[in-house]
């Protein structure tokens, strides 16, 4: 038996590959699905299912295609209605792999279709679960994306969260090792831990849903606290796994389209497209074209794409470093961004090169920044998350989190200088362009962000409460 966990850190998503005796499953499956076949193939092996735990909200799956280029067939956990042929497996409900045994356990609360997979070894043994958004490391899925479908609040799915996971997954064995759908840093979430991996035993021990002596109603009130607002691009790539989507390899066909500095400004002119500049924050702060966006590839691209693009229909042009463009292409594709018209041939110094017009952002070192905050009491931002900054933040600056950035605008000086930060300069770069394509252009940058300020002397807050934001 082989199981192999396929971990794709800018999503925190956990893809799973397991193979016995010649067959295969795929649980969760990424949109680009070549590398599950040709893991099979290279083992001799056929692919048979594909498991999906529900529909996915924060990225878009890899079951249609796959089941298309193999023949393997679909299956969702009770209740789902997939507008595309798929084996809706009933509760307990087994399927034989090789010599071993997945059983599907119908485990509602995150949505009400999510299933837990239990794998059971050669000789019966409980061996693992692949638990979805049901149960994380240190967390639970959030109980407030399917409630418009299903038609109840977050409170009844949480409710329907805490049996499922009393009924169906604390009475399995402590060693039984937990595979959840994602870890840290996914929005699926709110408390998860660094590690992919654990075992059940330490599960009941440090996450706190798992609380033995844990009432109904104690559970309902923690996992439904603290929920931050779900980014808008949720619903489309729920709608996308759940109807259908274009093949991966026709959206990069279409999308690998090379424009001159020329015909790019004409597209993006005719078609109101955003222009979306990939390269490195470091690159992009010191020259980019006006009004376009920056939200880097080495960073939490896809996600950052989705909460602040939201639409997935929007037309897209790309600035990317060359030999990245169909890198760029496929990662957008992840999370639904089919629509990018083409990208700017030669880069951003093709543009510079041509003559146009383009701009540049002031960007500092910290050193700099404490320097002038002594001689001036210039605004400080911080567009981190509301618990970064009660961690630490630099006395007297105002959180405004890149999450829901546009709700903060009418805070950001129009004339006068500001400075922005986040906590490594990545999100305050992302911050900084959407505030210039808006017209904004007296800010300060801080480079390397809280990282940075930590070792120069500005005198910093920690560990506030609640009540000292600004």
């Amino acid at each position: 038996m082989i199981v192999e966990q396929i971990y794709t850190g800018c999503l925190a998503q956990g893809a799973y590959y397991i193979e016995s005796n010649g067959e295969v499953a795929i649980i969760d499956p990424l949109r680009e699905v070549d590398n599950y076949i040709d893991k099979a193939e290279s083992n001799h092996a056929k692919i048979k299912y594909i498991f999906e735990t529900h529909f996915h909200a924060d990225f878009v799956s890899g079951h249609i295609t796959l089941a298309e280029k193999t023949g393997a067939k679909i299956v969702y956990g009770p209740t789902a209605k997939p507008k595309f042929e798929a084996l809706i497996a009933k509760d307990n409900e087994e399927f034989k792999l090789g010599d071993v045994t997945i059983v599907a356990l119908h485990t509602p609360g995150h949505t009400m279709e999510s299933t837990t997979y239990l794998l059971k070894d050669e000789n019966g043994k409980n061996h693992a679960i692949f638990s979805g958004d049901t149960l994380f490391l240190g967390d639970v899925g959030r109980p407030d994306l399917a409630q418009k479908a299903a038609d109840m609040t977050m409170e009844d799915l949480a409710g329907l969260s805490f049996e499922s996971l009393r009924e169906k997954i604390m009475p399995l064995e402590d060693e039984v090792i937990v595979y959840p759908g994602h870890g840290a840093g996914s929005a699926c979430g709110k408390n998860m831990m660094k590690e992919t991996v654990d075992t059940l035993g330490n599960q009941k021990k440090m996450n706190y849903a798992l609380r033995a002596d844990m009432t109904k109603a104690e559970f309902i009130k923690e996992v439904t606290e603290g929920l931050q607002e779900p980014p808008k691009y949720f619903p489309l790539n729920v709608k996308m796994n759940k109807e259908g989507y274009a093949n991966l390899e026709d959206v990069i066909v279409k999308s690998n389209n090379a424009l001159n500095p020329e015909d790019f400004e004409a597209l993006a002119e005719q078609t109101e497209a955003l222009v979306l500049d990939v390269r490195h924050q470091n690159d992009f702060v010191k020259g980019f074209i006006p009004r376009s966006i920056f939200i880097g590839l080495k960073g939490g691209f896809a996600p950052w794409v989705g909460a602040l693009i939201a639409d997935v229909n929007q037309p897209l042009l790309l600035v990317v470093d060359e030999g990245m463009e169909e890198e760029a292409i496929t990662r957008l594709s992840r999370v639904g961004f089919d629509n990018v018209l083409g990208y700017l041939k030669g880069g951003f110094e093709a543009w510079k090169a041509s003559g146009k017009e383009v701009d540049a952002m002031t960007s500092i070192s910290a050193d700099e920044f404490s320097n002038r905050l002594k001689n001036d009491a210039i605004p400080v931002f911080d567009v981190r998350k509301e618990g970064e900054y009660l961690s630490v933040h630099v006395d007297g600056a105002e959180l405004t989190p890149l999450d829901n950035l546009n709700t903060h605008l009418s805070k950001f000086p129009k004339e006068k200088d500001f400075y922005i930060h986040c906590a490594g300069g990545y999100r305050s770069v992302i911050a900084s362009s959407i505030l210039k394509s808006r017209g904004i252009h007296n800010l300060i940058d801080v480079a390397g962000g809280m990282s940075h300020i930590r070792n120069s002397d500005i005198p910093l807050v920690e560990n506030a409460c609640p009540s000292t934001l600004k």
